[in-house]
């Protein structure tokens, strides 16, 4: 790669702001139809009632509990990225940084939707706040359900001021080259940001302390999220395995889809030159790791329902194995484990399409992990006679429909209108001279 400069980065990234053509806005409109249609089986929902969902006995948790779980894993990668990767300077990391950051903010603003659709009375959802009432009605502080509600909303805090604080220096350079009504707008959003020395000084300072709590949200968030089911008492969820099974499923898909986003951004916005071969065989070879752990996961989770001779939890993993939900589980451990191995061989983890179509397999087999976890257990529970299968219906694939559309709705407005790329990161790298290898 040809060493890049200062004037080019800016150049190559303030082009990507310039007015969209009709191909973008036609792309936008299929994605807000898609949030329409989404919306609007929820507003069918609350005025019909939860009924028309396919929860019912013994499966309570269907697509809704699914798709949080999904959603909130999809965040953890661009903490991963940007701030365990920014503390361990690991340089490949600066081209994919902002839309990592990106993906989180909108991931978990996305996830955040399901448990207020789960609840299907949304509009007494006050009641999970502790907010002194008449009728003494207080949140239960020891249900894994009020950790979430507490885990979240940190975990959204911290993201979204390391997101726009990690910012600010391209804010203003945006502002700098704008006119008019969008020279106001940025003028706004940086803050007053001029580049002094003490501004850099302080700047740096609360990007790594910002960077530094973060790290810790990526192993609590999903560890959280893990104990909805682990402190449950159902074959199949009581186990000491999910925290760290969660976290390493989380931080798979996430880098699946950063992949997923990254490689049509690159050749959308001509990024090829900032987001080279070598940033996302980076991403491959971590994806290798995390498939690993995962797998390992798997088959800790059969080893021990075997070898503690309990007789529920050895058929609830039969049954898993062999009965009505056997293909979820095999297509997860296809999309999450076998798949992945491909990236062993470097001709295959240096080839765009076999990258873009791996990262697609993956992001499939763990929202079918998700899939097998929730609802193989409740299916499946301790008496045989209240066993009984689930469907999602029309309502529920609505909903999730608009739930993707969102997220790439609000990605793809994203990438129009504010930098994707961090100009400020990518200049760091050629100051610390490796515009040639990062």
């Amino acid at each position: 790669m040809t060493r890049l400069t200062f004037s080019e980065i800016d150049h190559t990234v303030l082009e990507t702001l310039r007015p969209a053509g009709r191909g973008y806005w036609t792309a936008v409109g299929i994605l807000f139809a898609g949030v329409l249609v989404g919306a609007s089986c929820w507003a069918y929902q609350i005025a019909t009632g939860i009924g028309v969902g396919g929860q019912n006995i013994p499966v309570a948790w269907g697509t809704y509990l699914i798709n949080f779980v999904f959603w909130v894993g999809i965040a953890h990668s661009g903490t991963l990225i940007s701030a365990i990767l920014h503390l361990l300077r690991a340089r490949w990391r600066n081209p994919i940084a902002r839309a990592a950051e990106t993906m989180t903010v909108f991931a978990v603003c996305t996830a955040g939707l399901f448990p207020f659709i789960h609840l299907g009375r949304v509009w007494v959802v006050h009641y999970m706040l502790p907010l002194p009432n008449q009728r003494t009605l207080w949140p239960n502080f020891q249900s894994p359900l009020m950790f979430d509600v507490v885990a979240i909303s940190t975990y959204l805090t911290v993201s979204s001021l390391f997101w726009y604080t990690g910012m600010l220096p391209d804010l203003a350079r945006v502002r700098d080259t704008a006119e008019g009504f969008r020279k106001r707008v940025f003028t706004i959003l940086s803050l007053g940001w001029t580049g002094t020395h003490e501004q850099w000084r302080h700047y740096t300072r609360i990007y790594l302390f910002f960077a530094a709590l973060a790290t810790p949200l990526v192993v609590s968030v999903h560890s959280v999220v893990s104990w909805d089911f682990a402190l449950g008492i159902v074959p199949g969820w009581h186990t000491t395995i999910f925290a760290p099974y969660f976290v390493a499923g989380a931080i798979h898909s996430g880098l699946a889809m950063v992949l997923t986003l990254m490689i049509p951004l690159r050749r959308i916005f001509g990024y090829e030159r900032l987001i080279t071969l070598h940033v996302l065989e980076s991403v491959a070879k971590t994806i290798i790791l995390t498939g690993l752990i995962v797998g390992f996961a798997y088959g800790t989770e059969l080893f021990v329902a075997w070898y503690s001779r309990n007789i529920v939890e050895m058929e609830t993993f039969r049954w898993r194995l062999t009965g009505e939900y056997a293909y979820g589980f095999w297509l997860m451990v296809l999309c999450n484990v076998a798949v992945p191995i491909l990236f062993f061989f470097r001709r295959i983890r240096t080839s765009i399409p076999w990258l873009f179509v791996i990262s697609i397999i993956v992001n499939i087999g763990m929202w079918f992990e998700r899939f097998v976890i929730i609802i193989g257990a409740v299916a499946h529970d301790f008496l045989p006679h209240a066993w009984g299968l689930y469907g999602p219906t029309w309502v529920e694939l609505g909903i999730m429909l608009g739930s993707f559309s969102l997220f790439f709705f609000l990605f793809m407005l994203f990438c129009k209108h504010l930098p994707s790329v961090s100009m400020t990161e990518m200049k760091e790298t050629l100051v610390e001279g490796s515009g040639d290898g990062y």
